[in-house]
């Protein structure tokens, strides 16, 4: 008798209370939740646990609904993931289960759940057999991948259980994706397929892989040798910051490139992962490396080198020039040969103008289509590239700078400079994929930039991914159909190895996961921070190089201006942990004083602290000196405002809130002023004794923060009448690279209530291609007065 699997309507598929206390906790103290019975990230849409477990065995079979290539190849997965975990290598057979069989995991397409579309699945676990079923192999992939999850997460001796239970679920968007920058590190053909390994435990399903930069052009085109001879190697490579100045170089060569033959087999191996590959070919700009080989396709005719330094460079594409399109046309030819995805990437992002506003051809080009600019021609550009891709049956997909001048009619649109690219290409009808660098670009740091590997900037917790959310509630009900979905940017060109690349994407990629599958009503943050638990132990069983960032300890600290004190409240992203902490500076111990909830302070103190499992050490640990200065929390009046994306952590009482900030201009520790002088005004609310003041000024050429051409210290009793006190010597101050410079005027004592700072700002920048002055940044940070 041939043996029928019940598949359960949504509508009859509830949670029972109980399992939802055990499951996924809502409401519970971090450090008193325990760890959940089922561990699944990401979190399924719907899970209902029963009593009992299944247990496999030697005996344990798989069977695969007959003629189902798909689906045998899948079990074959699955059965290496049971051996791997417990030594047991269930035999795959095709077939049908008869009424007698027990002890099997069937894998069917027979009985399809409607509602779950291609990529959801039905699991049923009983202390029998187990039951996967999906309307598509896709979703059955996934579904192999819940049951992995629910092997235990370390390789074990003891038989394999699994928990009694009943999964329906589906992902909520189309598009989770992981991008990878290969064009200023090159990573093997090796690890591209653990990367698309991870990506498939964590059921993304979009890998976009950014193959052409100025960096390196990492493909081969037949049609044009020269690309991979020349474009593929540089002959150095910057050492440190792009911000850090001046410029280090290795003085090695570097490179490397993927022969189609490569392309192929990893297009593959994503295919058996269900897994879309989406190549980037980047243009009009980041094309030095291209120009570098076939220079007669810039504005300028060249010669060019490969670039050994990060960052935007003038020589593009001509526009102007008939045979740049050829030359696109070709390589896209051979690349849509490569990729059977419906998309193709065409950059589009960060393209200067200068060259196009200075070539004839590219001028000539303006009048002969009656465009209005440069931003015009660019649209052109792009459009003219879509319509040849379109007529191949493929879509382009662009950064949202492809949306100046406006949209190819039928492109979608990546958004990574804020949200608001994507939101107009919603409005417009267009498909998007949402990937801001505020809350997904795996190339920032994840946790205290002076205990992390070097980094392009930014600051990206595993917290704060877990907040994303990539449809805008601007958006009507209509226009958010055209949010795809999201994923993770990982930039490489601090990111040489790939031990790093794991380093970088590792936790947060558990996080994204979760935001793209999992409705957002469910997701709960403290109950992933405890699934966590279980993936961590995963990743250690995997060798994976995981961030362990998560575990640091966060200090947020308040100021309180009216009792002079400061509250401390620790945090850490990561659950069931202790978190130890000492106020004189000595490294924090199992012994040391256990946090539990806010403290105050009313004196100066060194902060350390660090979290603890079974009394070791989990995390690094994390220092802030708070220093109550006789100044600290008073009232500040500044002459001109910050710019508005630097106004610190509370406007201009940062700089009187005790806390110095790093060489990390986007700590919310400085106040930035473009173009404009500093002079701030201390309050103190009563005339006191003074004999010392000191500022902190930042320096980072890089993102144009010079130190101060001149600070000059005054103070007043009535706040009208200032004496000059010092206007310290700058002359000894360091010239170059990123540093924090303190000026302090020491002095006999003095009476003041009041306290001036002025600092000039410095305007060294030479002037711009129009003759207009560049503006400089002054950032300031704590004004220490004793």
């Amino acid at each position: 008798m041939i043996y029928k699997t019940k598949i359960f309507s949504p509508a009859f598929f509830v949670f029972s209370s109980i399992c939802c206390c055990l499951l996924f906790f809502q409401a519970c103290t971090p450090a008193k939740m325990p760890e959940p019975l089922v561990s699944l990230i990401p979190k399924p849409t719907n899970l209902n646990l029963h009593e009992g477990h299944f247990t496999l065995n030697k005996d344990t079979k798989i069977i695969v609904d007959p003629d189902e290539e798909g689906l045998y190849k899948i079990a074959g997965m699955l059965a290496i993931d049971i051996e791997t975990q417990g030594g047991i290598l269930p035999e795959v057979i095709q077939g049908k289960p008869q009424g007698t069989d027990l002890n099997y995991i069937h894998l069917t397409l027979s009985s399809p759940v409607d509602t779950l579309a291609n990529e959801g699945y039905y699991l049923k676990v009983s202390g029998e057999t187990i039951i996967l079923a999906a309307n598509d192999p896709q979703g059955m992939f996934w579904g192999s991948q819940t049951i992995r999850q629910l092997l235990p997460a370390q390789p074990t001796k003891v038989p394999l259980q699994i928990a009694a239970l009943e999964i329906l679920d589906k992902p909520r968007y189309s598009w989770r994706g992981m991008h990878l920058d290969v064009g200023r590190h090159f990573y093997p053909v090796s690890f591209i397929k653990k990367y698309l390994d991870y990506m498939a435990m964590h059921k993304m399903n979009t890998f976009h892989w950014h193959l052409t930069e100025d960096q390196g052009w990492r493909i081969e085109i037949k049609k044009y040798p020269k690309l991979t001879e020349i474009g593929s190697r540089r002959e150095q490579t910057l050492v440190g910051h792009a911000g850090s100045q001046p410029y280090v170089f290795d003085e090695q060569p570097y490179g490397g490139y993927y022969s189609q033959e490569e392309i192929r087999e990893i297009v593959q191996y994503a295919q058996d992962r269900y897994i879309t590959v989406v190549p980037e070919i980047e243009m009009p700009g980041h094309s030095l490396a291209a120009l570098a080989a076939y220079p007669e396709l810039s504005c300028t005719g060249g010669p060019f080198k490969v670039a050994g330094t990060w960052g935007v460079f003038e020589d593009v594409y001509c526009a102007g020039n008939e045979a740049t399109f050829t030359f696109l046309e070709d390589v896209l030819t051979e690349v849509m040969d490569l990729f059977p995805g419906a998309y193709v990437h065409i950059g589009g992002d960060e393209s200067p103008k200068a060259r196009w506003e200075k070539c004839p051809k590219c001028q000539a080009r303006i009048k002969e289509e009656g465009l209005k600019d440069e931003h015009e021609l660019q649209s052109y550009f792009i459009q003219r590239m879509e319509k040849f891709l379109n007529a191949h049956d493929k879509k382009i997909i662009g950064w949202d700078e492809i949306l100046e001048g406006g949209l190819a009619p039928n492109a979608a649109v990546m958004s990574w400079r804020g949200m608001e690219g994507g939101i107009a290409a919603a409005e417009a009808l267009h498909d998007v994929v949402m990937t801001p660098g505020s809350h997904v670009y795996f190339d920032h740091y994840q946790g205290e930039p002076s205990l992390e590997p070097l980094a392009f900037g930014g600051y990206t917790p595993l917290h704060k991914v877990y907040a994303f959310e990539p449809t805008p509630e601007t958006l009507s009900k209509e226009q958010q159909r055209f949010i795809l979905g999201a994923q993770a940017n990982v930039w490489s060109e601090y990111i040489p190895t790939t031990e790093q690349v794991e380093y970088m994407i590792m936790p947060r990629m558990s996080a994204l996961a979760e935001v793209l599958w999992t409705p957002a009503a469910d997701r709960n943050w403290e109950d992933f921070m405890y699934r966590m638990q279980q993936q961590y132990r995963r990743f250690d069983a995997m060798g994976v190089n995981y961030s362990k960032s998560a575990f640091q300890v966060r200090h947020d600290i308040k100021v309180d201006s009216v009792h002079k004190e400061a509250t401390v409240t620790f945090k850490s992203d990561a659950a069931g942990v202790d978190i130890r902490y000492s106020l004189d500076g000595s490294a924090p111990t199992p012994a040391s004083r256990l946090y539990t909830v806010p403290f105050t302070l009313s004196e100066s103190a060194i902060i350390k602290a660090a979290t603890f499992q079974n009394d070791e050490l989990m995390g690094q640990v994390t220092e802030r000196t708070v220093d109550i200065h006789q100044a600290f929390g008073a009232p500040v009046t500044l002459s001109h405002p910050p710019h508005a994306n630097y106004t610190g952590s509370n406007g201009s009482g940062t700089l009187v809130n005790g806390l110095a900030g790093s060489t990390t201009h986007t700590d919310g520790a400085w106040l930035g002023f473009l173009g404009v002088d500093l002079e701030a005004v201390i309050d103190l609310q009563s005339v006191k004794e003074l004999s010392a003041i000191r500022t902190s000024f930042l320096q980072q050429p890089g993102a144009h923060i010079f130190l101060p051409a001149a600070v000059e210290y005054a103070v007043s009793e009535d706040g009208t009448i200032f004496n000059t006190i010092d206007s310290p010597s700058l002359s000894d101050a360091p010239a170059q690279g990123t540093l924090i410079q303190k000026y302090e005027a020491t002095f006999p004592a003095t009476k003041a209530q009041f306290i001036r700072v002025r600092a000039a700002n410095v305007n060294a920048l030479p002037w711009d291609k129009e003759q207009r002055k560049r503006s400089t940044w002054l950032f300031v940070d704590e004004m220490v007065v004793e």
